[in-house]
């Protein structure tokens, strides 16, 4: 059986909907992995069935993260969506415990972060100086500036490179790293572009959107399928459950 790769939603609260971007459904089912939408439940025994059902987690991207979950008051942060933060973070949480493969998008990368203890710049813009610009205008599968990796890191050695350009849609970014993460991409501003776990099998959060510029390259093509890959491997190394 193929990986169950959860994908959580954006929560709309003016039409009281939640929605993805049918990118992320398109690239999990051509990498071989079988997409699981994930509403954000209340109750913590619901989102543990969601853990237990699910052999990857795609922390999909979407609005700011509320900053009293890293113990600030608002600043430069926007719209925030507090049942998917709540959600999100107890999710994430249970998948580190049980070193399930997670792959953060974006906001993801900036909940996968302050979940394990790190925090963010509520607005780059405002708090760094000199930044280049990272909410383009460019269609989404457009790469429009350069990161550099980090040598011998997961996701230099799953790209092949030690540089490539990337899409950029945010102005929140990770601040203090984790503990047990290490940053393993920069802008050339030096923002930090992805971060990946020391203590996990598979875990690794990217600012950019590969989901987006899945069908114009090879890069995004090789994070992704690396992601699946290693569901599978989860998946079957627990043995496989039947549907």
């Amino acid at each position: 059986m193929v990986p169950v790769i959860g994908i959580t939603c954006h929560h709309d609260y003016s039409s009281n909907k939640l929605t993805v971007s049918k990118g992320y459904i398109h690239a999990v089912e051509r990498c071989g992995g079988l997409p699981l939408l994930l509403p954000d439940v209340v109750s913590t025994d619901n989102v543990l069935g969601h853990c237990a059902v699910i052999d990857g987690l795609v922390l999909a991207g979407g609005v700011d993260v509320d900053p009293k979950f890293f113990g600030e008051q608002p600043t430069g942060t926007g719209e925030i969506t507090p049942e998917r933060d709540s959600y999100e973070i107890t999710l994430v949480r249970e998948f580190l415990t049980k070193d399930k493969p997670v792959l953060a998008i974006c906001r993801g990368l900036q909940v996968l972060n302050i979940c394990a203890g790190g925090d963010i710049y509520q607005d780059v813009n405002s708090q760094i100086e000199r930044v280049i610009k990272h909410m383009q205008q460019a269609p989404k599968w457009y790469p429009t500036h350069n990161i550099s990796l980090k040598r011998g890191s997961k996701l230099q050695k799953i790209i092949g490179k030690s540089s490539t350009y990337v899409n950029s849609f945010h102005h929140q970014a990770p601040r203090r790293i984790a503990p047990g993460f290490e940053a393993t991409a920069w802008a050339e501003d030096g923002i930090i572009e992805a971060i990946e776990s020391t203590n996990h099998s598979f875990v690794l959060g990217v600012q950019w959107h590969p989901e987006q510029m899945f069908f114009q390259s090879s890069d995004q093509q090789a994070l992704l399928r690396a992601f699946i890959r290693a569901a599978a491997e989860r998946k079957n190394a627990n043995g496989n459950r039947t549907y």
